[in-house]
């Protein structure tokens, strides 16, 4: 799919990020610009009507658009992410999240992600626009 570098920012970016790992967030690959991350659902992710609730998805998303933004060795904000739901999941499906930044400016960066299952069937995309707060390379604190 895409090679994977070692940087170490980024591992360490996802393992101090809360959401993810209470979500139990994995990273599978990563290279500047690009991520690709699997989680799997489980019943506390399930909505009223037993399938993942779509804020668990849009997180997965978010999380991949969080990486794929910061690879680059830019620190970068979430601006606004549009997300649009194809398929249900559930209960003890993997989900993927693909996310790669389409384009780069000095301020911002527009990020594409896709959430596929275990299948590889796609269960949404979305798109990310991120500020990059600073032009110094990403320091994990």
């Amino acid at each position: 799919m895409f090679r994977e570098e070692p940087y170490e920012e980024m591992n360490a970016l996802l393992s101090r990020d809360r959401v993810a790992v209470a979500l139990g967030v994995r990273m599978l690959e990563h290279s500047t610009g690009r991520c690709l991350l699997e989680m799997t659902v489980d019943d506390r992710m399930l909505n009223a009507y037993g399938a993942c609730h779509g804020a668990v998805i849009y997180a997965l998303a978010d999380i991949a658009f969080a990486v794929a933004c910061n690879s680059s060795g830019v620190k970068s904000v979430g601006l606004s992410v549009n997300i649009h739901y194809r398929r249900p999941v559930g209960l003890g499906e993997k989900l993927v999240a693909e996310a790669w930044e389409e384009s780069s400016g000095t301020t911002t960066a527009l990020c594409r992600i896709k959430v596929t299952n275990g299948e590889g069937k796609l269960v949404a995309t979305a798109d990310g626009l991120a500020y990059r707060m600073s032009r110094g390379k990403y320091k994990s604190e």
